[in-house]
């Protein structure tokens, strides 16, 4: 697992684990000097691992790597190719058959990355890079660093020894799949490549031109584009990139509205047109809103003519670069970005998800040039997420007339399961009140409860953005003034400025604020190092918006995360699917079924649910919580009780009828005394109306 320094960035400390046994600077030292030893040496010969040794170490971690398309695809086609022709169902049936073969042959054992240090010996990644990355403490990899760098750095040399790649063409590299748990080291994990492709293509530039200046400011060209589902991840991902590209020249930059980038008109020649079924139908969650870009920097700059950003690299959101490249929201697709070599997506499955599907389609395909190298990141991927890729990835070998690049994907663990380090609990509460009193229980704890106890700090997640207001509303006054009152408990949803929410960002991160009420917006992706549980108020609408969830706690393996989920009489139909996610997890985690948080009996007593309820599920979330606090619905959080919202309602009433009556009397009086006729056609009828 990734260490880090004592010395380290605040917003990584964490407040409440135990102090360290060992000190990790002498760590950090002794490996460094082992690496001056290695340098000293002249000659160095990398060593590479046989296939049977390659295939224990990446079973002992659980890692699989399957093939999901490339040349030798083309080749079981033209092998077929002169063969006696059959009957519909004799050549489905044979295909089904070859598929099934070619699934069970596809999976692959390529060279693991053991240690950071290889990076710089084996792989021939700059040492400015290698330093960056041994200042911030990384010394052992991570399972899905382990499988993923050796692939995405030299796929020839990582497949060397490998059976099975034959047809399979790597002289540019892989299009490249992860699957890989919640805070297990991604964001460097495709960092590392990205920025290594920047600098070994600069330093060939560089020989080919080399004449007088050989000291000038490095020119930035855009080469790699980041996708982040929200800013709060984006905003994430350029901190992490730019502690790592310390001293290369290479600059990374968060994607600004009104931010120009170097792009052509399109001309046609890029006309990549396919079926993005599914997009139009865009669910309004928080993470949809996310992407309102009310920026309170941009109006200053409005009517001023911006000159092109000097990046190499830039994160963004969806929709603020596909303004930019159809000005600013003009139909059709206006630009192109000719230069970039990679695309990355980080919570690929969200962004290719009806929410986002057409925005990422839309950059996808704006990237001309032909070689741009995909790869996807999640802690989550549905079937049909591949196969869209695949589909997009074959049609774009089609249009450019180019062999089809390998798709590899790589599974860690098992996919779409939460992490087994957290300790998971499902707890009925009947009602929404029942779910204020559970909360306040937590706040408070009065007596033991089985299991470890939630401890601040600690995430609370509701399903809209009024029932996150309403809840922290109900809340913000539960802990003592002594203890921090009110500063205590905040509540961040994408309705608030940038300014604000990262603002609160910051005061989270640095231990001052203890319970955070949010919506989705922060379930993906984001780092919070020292965040000790996370409590889902409303049930996740999905399995994987549960496994990402939780995934906010438990980050980097740390032990004593908890996750704890309400459920109402109104979730019973759809909590079986969170179940069987925590079930898995738990078995994973070597926990036996009379000890877990899901017995059986509750998992055969749960309803199963329709295909086309678990789809307005996901879009929309539980029906009776779609809307806000109105007239007393269910959509709002509150403690009062049905006659205390009655009697004011009572109240308001007769507040408005008095109103009404003096606008009587003054039209009475204007009329000469004659009775006016009621305003609005009716007249109030006393408290009992």
């Amino acid at each position: 697992m990734p260490q880090r320094d004592e010395d380290q960035d605040p917003s990584d400390v964490d407040f409440f684990a135990p102090p360290k046994a060992k000190s990790q600077k002498a760590e950090v030292e002794t490996s460094a000097s082992s690496n001056k030893d290695k340098e000293g040496t002249k000659k160095y010969k990398a060593k590479l691992l046989n296939e049977e040794e390659c295939r224990q170490l990446l079973k002992s971690h659980r890692l699989k790597f399957t093939v999901l398309q490339g040349q030798r695809q083309e080749v079981v086609e033209r092998e077929g190719q002169g063969k006696k022709k059959k009957s519909k169902k004799e050549k489905e049936k044979k295909e089904g058959e070859n598929n099934k073969k070619q699934n069970q042959q596809q999976q692959i054992f390529p060279q693991p990355l053991t240690a950071f240090g290889q990076l710089k010996y084996d792989y021939g990644i700059s040492s400015l890079i290698s330093d960056n990355i041994t200042r911030q403490g990384f010394r052992m990899p991570t399972e899905v660093q382990m499988g993923s760098l050796p692939l995405l750095l030299q796929s020839a040399r990582a497949l060397k020894k490998a059976n099975g790649v034959e047809g399979l063409d790597l002289e540019k590299g892989v299009d490249f799949l992860a699957v890989a748990p919640t805070g297990s080291g991604k964001t460097i994990t495709f960092l590392i490549p990205a920025i290594e492709g920047i600098v070994k293509r600069r330093k060939e530039q560089n020989k080919e031109t080399r004449e007088e200046e050989e000291e000038q400011e490095p020119e930035h060209i855009l080469e790699a584009i980041v996708i982040a589902p929200t800013k709060e991840l984006a905003s994430q991902i350029v901190n992490e990139g730019r502690k790592l590209v310390v001293g290369t020249g290479v600059r990374v930059m968060l994607m600004r509205r009104g931010m120009k980038l170097y792009a052509e008109e399109e001309n046609n020649v890029h006309s990549l047109k396919e079926d993005d079924s599914g997009g139009e139908e865009e669910g309004k969650n928080d993470e949809a809103e996310e992407e309102s870009d009310e920026e309170s920097g941009d109006e200053e700059n409005k009517g001023k003519e911006k000159s092109l950003a000097k990046v190499d690299i830039v994160v963004t959101t969806p929709k603020t670069l596909l303004n930019f490249l159809t000005n600013d929201g003009t139909p059709g697709m206006k630009k192109i970005l000719p230069t970039v070599r990679n695309l990355i997506l980080d919570e690929a499955d969200v962004l290719l998800d009806p929410i986002f599907r057409k925005q990422t389609m839309g950059i996808w395909r704006a990237c001309a040039h032909p070689d741009v190298a995909i790869t996807c990141w999640s802690a989550t991927m549905a079937s049909n997420v591949e196969a869209l890729i695949t589909t997009h990835l074959q049609n774009r070998a089609k249009h450019f007339s180019i062999p089809l690049r390998p798709l590899i994907r790589l599974v860690v663990g098992l996919k779409d399961t939460a992490v087994p380090n957290v300790t998971h609990k499902l707890i009925y509460t009947a009602t929404e009140p029942g779910k204020l009193l559970a909360l306040r229980q937590l706040l408070h704890p009065t007596t033991e409860d089985s299991g470890p106890p939630l401890r601040p700090p600690f995430l609370v997640f509701t399903q809209t953005i009024d029932r996150a207001q309403g809840l922290h509303d109900e809340l913000k006054y539960d802990i003592p003034l002594e203890a921090g009152g009110s500063a205590r408990i905040a509540v961040l949803h994408s309705s608030l400025s940038e300014k604000i929410r990262a603002k609160i960002m910051t005061r989270f991160r640095a231990g001052e604020i203890w319970v955070l009420i949010t919506t989705d917006v922060l379930a993906r992706g984001v780092d919070f190092a020292g965040v000790n549980g996370v409590v889902n108020f409303d049930v996740p609408t999905s399995p994987a918006a549960y496994v990402h969830r939780a995934g906010r706690t438990g980050r980097a393996g740390r032990e004593g995360g908890v996750a704890v989920t309400f459920y109402t009489k109104d979730d019973i139909p759809f909590v079986k699917s969170v179940a069987n996610v925590i079930a898995v997890s738990e078995k994973q985690a070597g926990v036996s079924e009379e000890q877990g948080t899901v017995k059986k009996w509750l998992l055969n007593a749960l309803p199963n649910v329709a295909k086309e309820d678990r789809k307005k599920l996901k879009q929309s979330g539980v029906e009776s919580r779609r809307t806000g606090v109105k007239g007393g619905d269910k959509g709002g959080i509150s403690t009062k009780s049905g006659w205390e919202r009655k009697r004011e309602n009572n109240r308001k009433g007769a507040i408005e009828a008095s109103k009404r009556r003096k606008k009587l009397q003054k039209m009475e009086e204007k009329t000469g005394g004659g009775k006016a006729e009621s305003i609005d056609g009716e007249d109030w009828g006393g408290l009992d109306d």
